[in-house]
């Protein structure tokens, strides 16, 4: 099976970066998709602490499945799989066919622009160019303060880009990496701003690019969702068991008997 339209962008990982990147490059109106494959190592977590908004911390499994659901109502899609190839089609107007194993079989899905976000998997980068650097087992993607690699087009964020470990740290990572990409795709964009009416307009100014204004009534009803879908989130413990690293374990994702 093939995509017949190429993607604006392709996000290569699942986790906290990748998620994070396609919540800001779906929002900005770019034709995203998320390939995964597997489980987010930060779902290994026991209980995640340091992320901004949460006090006493947060349920790992559940903290990643906030991200997914962000990403789908921000307009992302998303398809299991495992990238193993990257081709670069074109140079002056890049274009990249991404070859994807999945439980159905091969697919192939063509985009404008990639982000990887592979933690830890940077073979199907390989040949496309971008400046790889060997580390022991791991293998990182070298870029620029901005999450671009040597080949134009491509971009990477997270910890494939050897950035400190936190989850945090990652999110706004990505988040930066993607809106790099955001303003090198032509797309007009100020920022991610929802402001109250006659915040722009009232002094004489348009309302910019990706900004909008929302009377009193659309707030309440924003933040009544807002209240509505974190009690569905929050209501019962997580069902999925605990994780550990595979190796400790006889399961391939490391659920944990609970």
């Amino acid at each position: 099976m093939s995509e017949t339209n190429p993607r604006d962008a392709l996000v290569v990982g699942g986790g906290v970066a990748g998620l994070t990147a396609a919540t800001f490059l779906a929002r900005a109106g770019l034709d995203t998709l998320v390939v995964n494959d597997g489980e987010p190592i930060v779902r290994r977590n026991a209980h995640l602490e340091n992320v901004p908004g949460f006090p006493a911390g947060v349920n790992s499994r559940l903290f990643t499945d906030l991200l997914s659901e962000q990403a789908d109502r921000n307009g992302a899609d998303r398809l299991t799989g495992r990238v193993t190839d990257l081709d670069v089609l074109g140079d002056d107007d890049p274009l990249f066919r991404a070859t994807v194993e999945t439980d159905d079989g091969e697919e192939t899905v063509e985009a404008s622009r990639v982000v990887a976000a592979s933690w830890s998997d940077a073979s199907y980068l390989e040949d496309t160019g971008v400046d790889l650097r060997a580390a022991g087992s791991k293998t990182y993607v070298d870029v620029d303060d901005l999450g671009r690699t040597a080949v134009p087009g491509i971009y990477a964020a997270g910890r494939l880009t050897e950035i400190y470990h936190q989850a945090v740290v990652a999110a706004g990572d990505a988040a930066e990496t993607a809106i790099t990409l955001v303003h090198d795709s032509g797309t007009a964009f100020y920022n991610d701003w929802v402001a109250p009416t006659g915040y722009f307009t009232d002094r004489g100014r348009e309302v910019p690019p990706a900004c909008e204004e929302i009377d009193a009534d659309e707030r309440a009803r924003r933040e009544r969702e807002s209240r509505e879908v974190m009690r569905e989130f929050f209501a019962e413990p997580h069902d999925e068991p605990q994780r550990t690293h595979p190796s400790l374990v006889d399961d391939e994702l490391g659920r944990l008997d609970e």
